[in-house]
């Protein structure tokens, strides 16, 4: 297939305007016209994951991690990141990478921790703003139906769990069409009353472009009056971390020891134990110390992520434990959910799932 067949479907499920703006997420190596004809997946893109995917005859190598962070200058081979993007270049092979905007989706990172945990309920912990737009539009009235029902196929009216949302007003517009106008309705040089709906209804940003087209395609006018208004409303099923509820409460050390077996870490560095069970976990993949806040307020019991500094843990002041079960342990399993849903897409696609560990952290125990 090519290779746009697969960045589509990944940026799909995890937009690219979802991710950080220190990351580099998307297509870093390679064309999208492509032929791929297998695929290699990692958390990370090392020496050893590009040798693997030559062995296994993989052109295409997708990962979590970016290989590349900033921007490169030179070519020399001297740092394993300039390696690595030599020897992809040399061998043809393309470098994806689905970082922190797969970390932001409900389906994403912390939804896996989450399911690895028995965590029920979960909800984003941080949701993002700015990734809302409003559309205003005004129809005729025996049009604005149509119009309404085109705006919503093409991914405009939804909030939460429900969808086909939008306000609408009556009201009389009026315009005068000029020399070369063909107007729907109303005569050239005569001003013209028409009853009509204004219609607001919200978007994604991504879907910015769809939406007009949709406008543009199904309005009756010749000239389409509208306007759009970016909104600063939370997008709730989009952000940073999860946090839901175990089926049933825990003991301290019967908590640990489950996260420690499930989430298959050697250690787990922890604030103190406080004399309460746990009912109310909150997860994030990766480094989550800036969500700590956040899941105090949230009321967590438990806050499991990676990447606390000594004085962070002050931070949690007795409020909540927690739980550093440290940086690649808590997104191993992100390249499962990877293939789990590239495999469901495409079932015929040899997708494997890389034989190494690429955690560059070791433990003497």
């Amino acid at each position: 297939m090519k290779l746009a067949e697969i960045t589509n479907f990944l940026e799909a499920i995890a937009p690219l305007n979802y991710q950080e703006d220190y990351d580099n997420s998307g297509l870093i190596v390679g064309n999208t016209n492509d032929e791929i004809h297998a695929a290699l997946v990692a958390l990370d893109c090392t020496e050893q994951i590009i040798d693997e995917a030559i062995a296994k005859n993989c052109n295409l190598i997708i990962t979590h991690h970016p290989i590349v962070f900033k921007g490169l200058k030179k070519f020399n081979g001297k740092t394993y990141v300039e390696r690595v993007v030599l020897k992809a270049i040399k061998n043809n092979i393309a470098l994806y990478a689905i970082h922190t905007n797969l970390d932001h989706v409900a389906h994403g990172v912390s939804a896996e921790i989450c399911k690895r945990l028995g965590i029920v309920n979960a909800k984003i912990l941080a949701p993002k703003n700015n990734l809302l737009k409003k559309l205003v539009t005004f129809c005729p009235t025996a049009q604005a139906d149509e119009l309404r029902n085109a705006l919503f196929t093409a991914g405009a009216g939804h909030i939460g769990n429900y969808s086909d949302c939008s306000f609408n007003l009556n009201g009389t517009g009026t315009f005068k069409g000029g020399d070369g106008a063909n107007p729907y309705v109303g005569e050239i040089g005569l001003q013209h009353q028409e009853a009509e709906v204004r219609i607001e209804t919200i978007f994604k940003v991504q879907d910015e472009r769809k939406i007009l087209l949709a406008l543009l395609e199904n309005h009756p006018y010749e000239e389409v009056a509208y306007d759009i208004y970016p909104l600063a409303n939370k997008l709730e099923n989009v952000g940073a971390g999860m946090v839901g509820w175990l089926p049933q409460e825990m003991e301290v050390n019967e908590f640990l020891h489950n996260v420690k077996e499930k989430m298959q870490t050697k250690v787990i560095r922890h604030t103190a134990l406080l004399q309460k069970k746990i009912k109310k976990v909150a997860v994030c993949g990766g480094s989550g110390s800036f969500l700590l806040k956040d899941a105090i307020a949230a009321g967590a019991d438990a806050f499991i992520t990676a990447d606390f500094k000594y004085h962070e843990f002050f931070d949690a002041e007795n409020k909540l434990i927690i739980c550093d079960i440290g940086h690649y342990e808590s997104e191993q399993f992100t390249s499962n959910l990877l293939i789990d849903n590239i495999q469901e897409k495409f079932p015929n696609f040899a997708i494997r799932l890389t034989e190494h560990n690429t955690n560059p952290i070791n433990y003497y125990i």
